[in-house]
């Protein structure tokens, strides 16, 4: 197993920024900086911009909360109201983005990301958070249900991401919740029950796709709670890597984008840019193969429906979905909450 490119990515990860275009910088996921999926930015500037990274949503908007300084920033959906509540974003001029009319309906059906104030955040991809596992030790029969992360079998054997809305995800699909806008008490208690057991089985928590990449092509873990990225990273290097979206309680789906920080330091007009590159068909196929992500508009999807990487990781499937949509932001900051004092052992 090389992981020539994931290595290559944590090198990157290791610096503050990646320097480029100095009139726009994008705060971002490690591993979107790849020129494909905005060719179209580089095309009209000649060169990318300059990039900063973050490993998680919360960290993110903590960096920037506390005066850090972007132009535009990629955000999950459930992320969204925060930004918009701290006063940190400005609304998108959807006259200067023209295919905002073509994004999929599905993907921006949010007050959240659009209200009588403006246009507050662009979808531009999404993705899957499912069961990623080694084909050679895992059988098919122990991959029908969620419960695999807290199998006695499997301890000290599982990795789940140090994300508060994934893991969450997870524990509300196993004890039979497949709709977060709406959760109880007891529902909530349940999943946290939930939750503290497939605890006992976790080797580490991966903090980005490439160290859950780096956990399984090492032996030290056969089951994993996962996005796309980690799946295709593990594909790269002719891991055994199988994905399953549908065991009996189901798996959960994504949507992320980009919103507008306030006062920017960079060029406004080549955010724009960035943006209207990020949504060309194109783009599609970059984001595809570089991340194993969908793409936001009907247009792209289009131009990658019959790929294989489609159908395995982003198709359709018969079994129930939890789609992270915005959620109550006092019940993700409960929930953020209580999954630290889990990882605690509290």
């Amino acid at each position: 197993m090389t992981f020539l490119r994931s290595t290559a990515i944590l090198a990157v990860l290791a610096s503050p920024a990646f320097a480029a275009d100095s009139e726009l910088t994008v705060f971002d996921w490690a591993g979107f900086e790849e020129p494909s999926i905005f060719q179209g930015y580089v095309d009209k500037h000649g060169d990318s911009p300059t990039y900063a990274f973050y490993g998680d949503d919360d960290e993110a908007f903590q960096k920037v909360a506390s005066g850090f300084k972007a132009d535009v920033v990629h955000p999950c959906s459930q992320m969204v109201s925060k930004y918009r509540d701290a006063g940190l974003i400005e609304p998108w001029d959807i006259s200067k983005i023209p295919a905002y009319a073509d994004l999929d309906p599905a993907l921006n059906d949010s007050a959240v990301f659009h209200d009588d104030g403006g246009v507050w955040f662009i979808p531009t991809d999404w993705g899957a958070t499912a069961v990623a596992y080694n084909t050679e030790k895992v059988p098919a029969e122990d991959l029908a249900s969620l419960n695999i992360f807290v199998d006695p079998d499997y301890q000290g054997r599982t990795s789940l991401p140090d994300s508060s809305d994934d893991v969450w995800a997870l524990a509300y699909l196993a004890t039979g919740v497949t709709d977060w806008t709406e959760v109880t008490d007891e529902q909530f208690t349940a999943a946290a029950d939930w939750l503290r057991q497939a605890h006992q089985n976790v080797a580490a928590y991966w903090a980005d796709p490439q160290d859950q990449a780096q956990l399984m092509a090492s032996g030290q873990v056969d089951v994993a709670w996962s996005w796309n990225d980690g799946v295709v990273y593990l594909q790269e290097d002719d891991y055994p890597v199988g994905f399953q979206r549908a065991p009996t309680e189901g798996s959960s789906t994504f949507i992320c984008g980009f919103v507008n920080m306030k006062d920017g330091p960079g060029s406004e007009e080549k955010a724009y840019d960035f943006i209207n590159a990020w949504l060309e068909p194109r783009a599609a196929k970059g984001l595809l193969d570089t991340i194993g992500y969908g793409h936001s508009t009907k247009a792209g999807m289009e131009t990658i429906k019959d790929e294989q990487a489609v159908k395995d990781g982003l198709g359709s499937v018969d079994a129930p979905i939890l789609a992270q949509t915005p959620n109550d932001p006092q019940l993700r900051e409960k929930q953020l909450a209580e999954f630290e004092k889990i990882k605690a052992g509290f």
